[in-house]
């Protein structure tokens, strides 16, 4: 069996006493398919939360480089001060820490990690192992290599298209798009059209709320769930609009990841239509929403046609591909734009901008190998909310 190239180091460490008895736990995961390789207990003796984090983290480094050295690693704990440290957000001042950390520094020198901090309960493997060694003020080391590998999915191919019908003779990297939806604004709770160009409203207190649930579900792709199977996320990218960079900050913030914009994936402009509904328009201006429906190139009163529309979205996710290839990106951003990745994806003409539901803050999955290939793995998701 292959060594694996991605691999989820969750670790913890605990302290009764703080200093107190203490202990560390750590667990090594195959983030392509979600099994535990490795679980790690370390009985410490007297110490620290903070030093007993520290081991935590550096033993499941020492598992995950035994497993691969050149593996790409997430490390996921919920230490802030460890991970804030790692990250070289925050400065190491402690002299415990210091000689801790840099050893773990000299381990991690030159490998491809990336620092994650989870809530607690998201870390209870790590935390159950830290507690069996202060409970038995024993170590004990676990390897499940024997274990059956469990399928992502039937039919899944990690790296090139799963299709057997797919082109075979595709030479782009896969980079795999997460479409969010922003989250609700005041105009989306009344049914009131809100574009490009118009009022730009922030979240609603129930925008944020589903946006805090999508930057969790978010946070599981390539870890656990449904999406275990793909690599974690590694950028964000938003539209400029207010709704979006706020759904964005929130995902963000849970990854602990930045965000860059993108102009060309803000929603279409609807022009003079912006912040009515759609019976006061059909009111006001008949004539003009019988022409638009369905139309390619039609605008409404100084708003956006599809086509020219299109041709800025794609442009848009043309700049995506290029800039993140290779990885797998968030790009938060509105009903339209989301539709014109779909188009993108099925090689579809203009009736997909009006057929697929998106709603608010749900998750569409597509890979792209650029323009060669494309793959939809999940369409308008909204199990999270």
């Amino acid at each position: 069996m292959s060594s694996p190239e991605n691999l989820i180091i969750e670790a913890d460490g605990g302290s009764r006493g703080n200093p107190g008895q203490a202990g560390s736990g750590a667990v090594v995961i195959n983030a392509d398919t979600g099994e535990v390789l490795v679980e790690v207990a370390r009985f410490i003796g007297v110490a620290t939360n903070n030093v007993a984090e520290y081991l935590a983290l550096k033993a499941g480094l020492e598992a995950a480089f035994n497993l691969n050295e050149d593996a790409r690693v997430l490390v996921r704990m919920d230490s802030k001060l460890v991970i804030e440290q790692m990250a070289g957000r925050w400065k190491i001042k402690h002299p415990d820490m210091i000689q801790l950390g840099a050893q773990v520094q000299a381990i991690a020198r030159g490998k491809q990690i990336r620092w994650q901090w989870i809530p607690r309960e998201e870390n209870s493997r790590a935390d159950a192992l830290a507690n069996k060694a202060m409970d038995e003020s024993a170590d004990s080391t676990r390897s499940i290599s024997n274990s059956v590998a469990k399928a992502p999915i039937a039919e899944f191919n990690q790296s090139m298209p799963s299709s057997v019908r797919a082109p075979d003779q595709v030479t782009e990297q896969l980079t795999t798009v997460v479409l969010v939806r922003h989250g609700r604004t005041h105009l989306t709770e009344s049914k009131r059209i809100s574009g490009r160009g118009g009022e730009n409203p922030g979240l609603s207190e129930l925008g944020r709320s589903d946006a805090k649930a999508v930057a969790s579900a978010v946070q599981q792709i390539g870890v656990s769930g449904p999406w275990s199977f793909l690599a974690p996320v590694s950028a964000i990218v938003a539209s400029p609009i207010m709704r979006t960079q706020e759904t964005a900050k929130i995902i963000a913030d849970a990854l602990f990841l930045s965000v860059s914009t993108n102009e060309n994936i803000a929603e279409i402009s609807f022009g003079d239509w912006d912040g009515f509904t759609n019976d006061e328009v059909a009111e006001k201006w008949p004539v003009e929403m019988a022409d638009w429906r369905g139309s390619w190139t039609i605008a409404p009163p100084n708003g956006e046609s599809l086509e020219g529309f299109d041709a800025r979205v794609q442009l848009g996710r043309h700049q995506i591909l290029k800039e993140h290839a290779g990885k797998t990106v968030v790009v938060v951003s509105h009903v339209m734009p989301i539709r014109g990745f779909m188009k993108a994806a099925m090689d579809a003409n203009a009736a997909v901008y009006w057929r697929p539901q998106v709603a608010p803050c749900s998750i569409t999955i597509i890979r792209f190998w650029g323009d060669q290939a494309a793959e939809i793995v999940t369409l308008n998701a909204t199990s999270h909310l």
